[in-house]
């Protein structure tokens, strides 16, 4: 099982990235809250790695932080969440906002994510409540209260990454662009990517 990769960053998108290492590239594939953090191409970068087997298929999941990846794999633990969903969840609510909504049972937060419905979050409330521990212990540890975290500078527009993360989320890019319009309404031009990122997403669950 690979548990983290260090290496050079060959290629970047909002939720997938490729790490050369020793000559061999790996296709990571990661949440917002990830890319928003990494480095420009051809620089170094060391992820934390959930390897994820599948019949067909080894998908290696990776994150900037042990929290990131400790909140993916809480996720992982509750009913009906597979890794898709739970990279989706971690691209609009940060590993602290979801320690915080599953600790004090805020099921809206977890019904905004799309894919989520009331009974899916109340029932992951439930699931997950007494399996905070390592997801406190590191929060504690990196001293995130509020998993806030800002633009990533690019060529691209916020607006074209924000684009290119619903797309390969799986929304359909017609309906991601109508979304995506209307969330700049709501949070002006000078939002950063995860600001608008979540405005899309609420607009997406409704």
């Amino acid at each position: 099982m690979i548990a983290r990769l260090e290496g050079v960053l060959l290629e970047s998108a909002p939720t997938r990235v490729v790490v050369d290492v020793s000559g061999v590239g790996y296709e990571v594939l990661v949440p917002l809250s990830t890319f928003t953090e990494l480095p420009d191409v051809g620089k170094t970068i060391a992820l934390h790695v959930h390897t994820h087997m599948r019949e067909s298929a080894i998908q290696l999941f990776g994150f900037q932080t042990r929290a990131e990846r400790a909140a993916f794999e809480l996720l992982l633990l509750a009913n009906r969440v597979g890794p898709r969903l739970a990279q989706t969840i971690l691209s609009g609510i940060s590993p602290a906002e979801l320690h915080v909504a599953i600790r004090d049972g805020n099921a809206a937060l977890l019904r905004a994510v799309p894919g989520i419905g009331a009974k899916m979050a109340d029932r992951m409330l439930v699931e997950l409540a007494d399996r905070l521990g390592e997801l406190a212990a590191l929060l504690s540890q990196s001293g995130d209260a509020s998993g806030a975290l800002g633009a990533r500078a690019s060529g691209e527009s916020v607006r074209e990454q924000t684009l290119s993360a619903l797309v390969n989320l799986g929304y359909p890019k017609a309906h991601a662009e109508r979304v995506l319009d209307a969330a700049l309404e709501d949070t002006g031009p000078e939002a950063s990517l995860e600001d608008l990122v979540r405005a899309s997403l609420k607009r997406l669950a409704r």
